[in-house]
């Protein structure tokens, strides 16, 4: 249950509700796509950089090593020893991103696996059952995300089945969770809104999504190949039209900027692949923008990746130490960027509903963005 506890425009601050505790929003979700982030993170790592919701792959899990046998032994938190929330999206986008492998008809979509080209068949009650394996706390409809820049025509068909197969994915989750040995029970299903980048189309799926009355609802299909400028034009015409009393998700957008306009448009959730794919080449975020640590200039730099972050990273250790490691390709580089970036996002939604709290976010956002944006012209200068 989605508790709205204040709101600053449309900028909300909330608190919703799960079996496996409360989550406060606005939250980032960290990415853990086979049940584990990327750049040898524990879950003890995730518990001390702040990590609220872990959320995994559904696609991913069942074609290497399987729902079936993770729900044999109790479920993904079991799994992976975390009693938090996981949300866990519903192989919808692969439907998208393996656009060369896939076939969508009415019942779903035929795929080769990415890893050794099996054949997969993944339809709306297909989803949900590898889900339900899962025991996430939160599962995500079934759906085609069309292309930024489809054809209109294509968009119409690809929304209209979306809400055909979000209907099946609401009765067969109902069925699952009433059945005495489901992992969860309490099961939550977030709705898709799509449309790209057809403000009309957006529009009335969202009034019939929002008829559903689900757990839910998130805004799919963004940062597909449209301008930042697109993607906002989106949400300020889109997210008026989901229910304000439930949380909305924005899946897949998560620059530092991107985070801080969403919120400011109503957004509760986000994840993005950013802090963890960037921390792995050794770019770390900073209140003052992002730096690249390959950079000869922070070879005999003893300072802490950022003066004054509690992140792990830098309680103990030198943009120069982590230099060499990434120099020398040695995997606890990586690590030690990774948890230094997820805490730096984690903190900031912290930050943001502090902020949304003392009713002066838009003071912080455009502050946050100025010294973030400050450095990044300084460097531009220094070219």
């Amino acid at each position: 249950m989605y508790e709205l506890l204040k709101q600053e425009g449309r900028a909300k601050r909330g608190v919703f509700h799960t079996v496996h505790g409360d989550i406060q929003t606005p939250v980032f979700m960290n990415v853990g796509t086979v049940a584990a982030i990327k750049g040898a993170v524990s879950t003890e790592d995730l518990e001390q950089i702040k990590c609220q919701v872990e959320l995994s792959n559904t696609y991913h899990l069942h074609v290497r090593t399987g729902d079936k046998l993770i729900r044999e032994v109790g479920g993904l938190h079991k799994f992976m020893s975390w009693n938090r929330p996981i949300l866990t999206d519903s192989g919808g986008f692969q439907v998208f991103s393996l656009a060369g492998l896939r076939k969508i008809k009415e019942e779903g979509v035929y795929f080769h696996s990415h890893i050794d080209g099996a054949k997969i068949f993944m339809g709306p009650e297909e989803s949900m059952q590898i889900q339900s394996n899962l025991g996430s706390t939160i599962a995500m409809a079934f759906d085609e995300c069309p292309p930024a820049l489809a054809e209109r025509k294509y968009v119409e068909d690809s929304v209209a089945r979306t809400t055909r197969w979000l209907e099946r994915c609401k009765n067969e989750m109902q069925r699952l969770n009433g059945l005495e040995d489901t992992v969860n029970r309490h099961q939550m299903l977030f709705g898709i809104n799509q449309g790209a980048i057809y403000t009309d189309i957006r529009i009335d799926h969202a009034k019939r999504i929002s008829e559903l009355d689900l757990d839910g609802y998130a805004v799919g299909g963004l940062a597909v190949g449209e301008t930042h400028e697109e993607m906002y034009h989106v949400l300020d015409e889109t997210v008026p039209y989901l229910p304000v009393n439930k949380p909305i998700y924005l899946m897949g957008v998560g620059t530092p900027a991107n985070i801080l306009e969403g919120v400011e448009r109503g957004i509760d959730f986000f994840d993005c692949v950013y802090p963890s794919r960037n921390g792995r080449h050794g770019h770390v975020y900073t209140n003052q923008g992002k730096i690249n640590l390959f950079n000869q200039k922070y070879e005999k730099d003893m300072r802490p990746i950022e003066e004054g972050c509690g992140c792990p990273t830098c309680r103990r250790y030198s943009r120069a130490y982590i230099r060499h490691l990434l120099k020398a390709k040695e995997m606890l580089g990586m690590r030690l960027c990774v948890l230094h970036n997820l805490y730096f996002y984690n903190t900031m939604m912290e930050e943001i509903r502090d902020a949304l709290d003392a009713g002066n976010f838009a003071s912080y956002k455009e502050e946050k963005l100025y010294s973030m944006g400050q450095i990044n012209r300084e460097k531009e200068m220094e070219k």
